[in-house]
């Protein structure tokens, strides 16, 4: 369902090493620099569940069903009391991952996908939301690149795929990005070539952010900032 704050709400999606992590931070500065107050929030990251989730995964605990749990408790939690408020307040709200991101994920696991939608059906529609589309080789190689760990759990590896990290991580992102192919057509995203220069990227999303966000867009405090400089 779309929402009726005076804030706007932007996510960017996508698998692991497609950079949409640094694309969302440097749009963050850019709106900053503009006057716009910004909020930012990023996956996984409420403490009610955090250190839960932490050792389900260290213990591998988690099924499937339960990893989708907990991922929506972290969601609903985050969702309450750091989405709704600033959007309320009239600022653009930056989520790095939304619930798509659970739409993808659990569904390459196994989750019925009308199961993990009807969970965050509570959840509004952000105004736009960009997926950063790339291939499997090309993530893999940017993590190589930047020397971080694949993850147990980021490669699939508790689906018993392969007993090799990084063939389970192929076969699992290759399924993640068929869910995302398919969320792209149901949920109208803003495709980026993630395969591009960084800057080019960048440029192309503040055009897009420009035309469908700001354009209309009017910020509680417009008015009496306009005020005082015309005073």
């Amino acid at each position: 369902m779309k929402h009726n704050f005076s804030g706007r709400l932007i996510a960017v999606e996508g698998i692991d090493g497609s950079g949409k992590s640094t694309q969302i931070y440097l749009l963050k500065k850019w709106l900053e620099s503009e006057g716009y107050s910004v909020f930012f929030t990023e996956w996984n990251s409420s403490n009610l569940v955090k250190d839960t989730i932490k050792r389900g995964k260290r213990e591998n605990l988690l099924t499937p069903l339960t990893f989708s749990i907990l991922h929506a408790t972290d969601f609903a939690d985050r969702y309450i009391h750091l989405i709704v408020p600033p959007l309320k307040a009239g600022m653009i709200v930056l989520c790095d991952r939304y619930f798509y991101t659970a739409l993808a994920r659990d569904t390459a696991r196994g989750v019925p996908f009308e199961w993990v939608r009807d969970v965050y059906s509570f959840a509004v529609e952000p105004d736009l939301t960009f997926y950063f589309k790339v291939d499997v080789e090309t993530s893999l190689k940017r993590l190589k690149s930047s020397k971080r760990k694949i993850k147990f759990h980021e490669a699939g590896m508790d689906l018993n795929i392969s007993e090799n990290i990084t063939e389970s991580f192929m076969i699992f992102q290759g399924k993640v990005i068929e869910e995302y192919d398919k969320l792209t057509n149901l949920y109208n995203f803003e495709v980026v070539d993630a395969k591009k220069e960084i800057n080019f990227q960048q440029q192309h999303i503040r055009k897009i952010v420009k035309e469908k966000i700001l354009k209309d867009y009017i910020p509680k405090n417009y008015l009496k900032r306009k005020l005082k400089y015309v005073k």
